[in-house]
């Protein structure tokens, strides 16, 4: 009887850690996605008009609207709540100074910000992603 509790027991949590394992590998895969429509803001200045100012902005709000949807594995609430913060700063920081920064014409000022706290904060969302994704 014991047996017959325990097989589906395990086999439910093999697949709840299987669904939050494509879960937060495709979060990780839209960040980076994120990451790459404003490395190529910044750094092609052919590529700064509307179309890539929305896609900026889109690819950001799309990453928001997963983890909104998303839920904390069974004891890492709090690394997902760290990872839920780090991204909320970063996309701020993001939208009200670097790519204000970058439509000016700073770079050098964009460039500082990006290699500073948003290196970190995005390398945090990263790797806190993969640890969820465990």
């Amino acid at each position: 009887m014991k047996k017959l509790v325990i097989v589906p027991v395990l086999t439910l949590l093999l697949m709840v850690s299987f669904i939050f394992a494509g879960e937060f590998a495709d979060l990780h895969k839209s960040v980076m996605e994120a990451r790459d429509s404003l490395v190529t803001l910044m750094k092609d200045k052919n590529k700064r008009g509307p179309a890539q100012q929305k896609l900026v902005k889109d690819t950001a709000d799309a990453v928001s609207a997963k983890i909104t949807k998303m839920k904390a594995p069974a004891g890492k609430e709090k690394e997902f709540a760290e990872m839920s913060k780090n991204w909320a700063d970063f996309k701020k920081t993001r939208e009200e100074e670097l790519v204000p920064l970058i439509l000016e014409g700073k770079e050098a000022k964009a460039k500082e910000v990006a290699m500073g706290v948003q290196k970190v904060r995005l390398k945090k969302v990263l790797d806190l992603c993969d640890q969820l994704d465990k």
